[in-house]
């Protein structure tokens, strides 16, 4: 019978191992099992943002009553996962428009129809559309595998499946950019971490193992791309913003997709992570390569900050695989700090 620390003692198999420093995501029964031993209201109140409206809008297309791309509608999936793990059947069907939505805006190549918009104000490049397209998929996979682990999977099992030939479909489109997400991407580490989860997580849903073996590839390229530190590189240096993406997307992965060398890598990544963070919650900015300085500009056109959500997530995601607590109470701290601001 597998160990199920979430069902038992994280505490008591800590003293097992003797030691929290990359414990196998394998030891867990499920992600779903892992986030509804969060706190209560935890995981409800970070994923709060990514209510769709009554179009399946969400984040900025919401905003603007508009539709722009494929990525912007991701957090319409992270509202799915909260409402899978709360077991809450009317917020699930309400994140459920955002996926129709977006799979309505569909073309016939297996992409999504992408539009200019503040950040991208210019009909967008292939190579852009295979971005927006992974950026959306990796959350969408990551959705589907929690709602399949929880109570909620009956009500979509058939939506489910028959999304699966349109997923198939828009995972077919990106792996014909796989040379241009490696060209873009190269720079900055998250990316590639985020293409790989739409294939590893995607690859899981459609049982399909040459979406795996890909995001195999991929994981391999971002391990790669490391400082002397373990951080993981962003437009040539360190950024305290994109090093807590690349760890949310790759222990999401490391979830489904085991893999030690990577385990071990975000460990060492996280260590950084945890000391550019101060007591108050607040993520420093200084030596910053892409964020919080003034250096890029985001979807909404405006200057990219700190992206305090998937900070926390992070912490919650970390938290919960290594038994630390504290990693909890910290990830609390950064979602007040961005509350403040």
């Amino acid at each position: 019978m597998p160990c199920k620390p979430l069902l038992l003692h994280p505490w008591l198999l800590l003293c097992l191992l003797g030691t929290v420093s990359g414990l196998p995501a394998a030891n867990f029964t499920s992600e779903y099992e892992l986030l509804r031993a969060l706190p209560a209201g935890t995981l409800t109140a970070l994923v709060a943002g990514g209510e769709p409206d009554d179009q399946g809008l969400v984040g900025l297309q919401k905003q603007h009553h508009t539709w722009y791309e494929s990525g912007m509608q991701r957090g319409g999936c992270w509202y799915l996962i909260g409402a899978a793990v709360a077991n809450d059947a009317p917020r699930a069907e309400v994140a459920w428009k955002s996926v129709a939505t977006t799979f309505a805006h569909q073309l016939e190549d297996g992409g999504f129809l992408s539009n200019p918009n503040p950040s991208r104000n210019h009909v967008q490049s292939f190579d852009e559309r295979v971005e927006t397209a992974f950026f959306y998929l990796q959350e969408l996979g990551h959705a589907i595998l929690v709602v399949r682990a929880s109570p909620l999977e009956p009500r979509f099992h058939d939506r489910i499946a028959a999304l699966e030939p349109g997923i198939d479909r828009a995972c077919a489109f990106v792996q014909t950019g796989y040379a241009g997400i490696i060209r873009r991407s190269s720079k900055a580490a998250n990316r590639i971490f985020i293409a790989a989860k739409a294939f590893g997580l995607c690859g899981k849903v459609l049982n399909r193992n040459d979406y795996i073996a890909t995001s195999a590839r991929l994981v391999e390229v971002a391990l790669g791309l490391r400082d002397a530190d373990g951080v993981f590189i962003e437009n040539g240096g360190k950024d305290s913003s994109y090093n807590a993406v690349s760890l949310l997307m790759a222990q999401v992965l490391a979830l489904h997709q085991p893999n030690p060398k990577l385990s071990a890598a975000l460990d060492r990544a996280m260590l950084w992570e945890r000391s550019r963070i101060l007591p108050t919650g607040e993520v420093l900015v200084a030596g910053n390569t892409r964020t919080g300085l003034g250096q890029e500009k985001g979807f909404d056109g405006g200057i990219k900050k700190v992206n305090y959500h998937e900070v926390a997530l992070a912490l919650v995601y970390f938290s919960q695989t290594h038994g630390d607590p504290e990693a909890l109470q910290v990830a609390e701290k950064v979602r007040l700090w961005e509350q403040r601001r």
